[in-house]
């Protein structure tokens, strides 16, 4: 009786220790996905950056405008690549989050960039075994208290984008 107990404890703990190496190695592997994208960005590797997103990944940059699929977000950063640095973004911090099957994860992270704090968000998913970045939200993080003069800044464009959004 005693060793069927110590089988059973055995099991659950050796189970449980590899779901957390589990959970461990898959918040290793998209932080080193999101990591070598940003890299690729900064060092100017088009084809790099590219293959680290999904066919049909959306990129949604800090303008009204920019709500690109993967091809139309490809020929807007083409000659910034061309240029030997597109854009540069380090992750100050991190969070990862899943799916119970550990095969969509989605996360948010603020960035050092060259526009100063950011912020990132986005889906990646697996397929065909490897992480792809579906979908990226970048956003410039603005601090409450000034707030109001950012609002004042962009009011015109703002309100001409309502407007014709509005208008369809």
């Amino acid at each position: 009786m005693n060793r069927l107990f110590i089988v059973g404890l055995m099991t659950i703990l050796s189970s449980s220790l590899w779901a957390q190496k589990a959970t461990v190695a898959y918040k290793t592997a998209i932080n080193t996905t999101l990591n070598d994208w940003h890299k690729a960005a900064a060092e100017a590797n088009f084809q790099g950056y590219f293959d680290l997103m999904s066919e049909d990944a959306v990129f949604i940059g800090t303008d009204a405008h920019e709500n690109w699929q993967k091809e139309a977000f490809m020929a807007y950063a083409k000659p910034h690549f061309d240029k030997g640095k597109a854009w540069s973004f380090t992750a100050v911090e991190r969070n990862i989050y899943s799916n119970a099957s550990q095969d969509i994860v989605w996360f948010d992270e603020l960035l050092d960039t060259q526009m100063k704090l950011c912020r990132g968000s986005g889906v990646l998913k697996k397929i065909d075994g490897e992480w792809k970045i579906a979908h990226y939200v970048l956003s410039l993080v603005i601090p409450n208290e000034n707030v109001s003069e950012v609002v004042k800044l962009k009011q015109e464009k703002d309100d001409a984008v309502i407007k014709k959004l509005g208008a369809q």
